[in-house]
């Protein structure tokens, strides 16, 4: 893991709970599942653009096939 910074940040407690029940972790964890989530949201609206736009050279049956 990267070097981590220890930061105090003030969050809404009934924010916190219903994040920590959806999540089933700490509080820690769950800051860090929910940042993840941030920086991952650019990729996938990339990605959502890119549907139906991508052509693939095997088809479904070729795939599985190759199992």
């Amino acid at each position: 893991m990267a070097a981590a910074r220890k930061i105090t940040v003030e969050v809404p407690a009934d924010l916190l709970e219903k994040a920590q029940r959806a999540s089933g972790a700490g509080i820690t964890q769950t800051i860090r599942t929910g940042l993840q989530l941030v920086a991952a949201s650019q990729t996938y609206a990339r990605l959502r653009e890119l549907r139906g736009k991508v052509r693939f050279s095997h088809t479904f049956r070729q795939l599985k096939h190759d199992r």
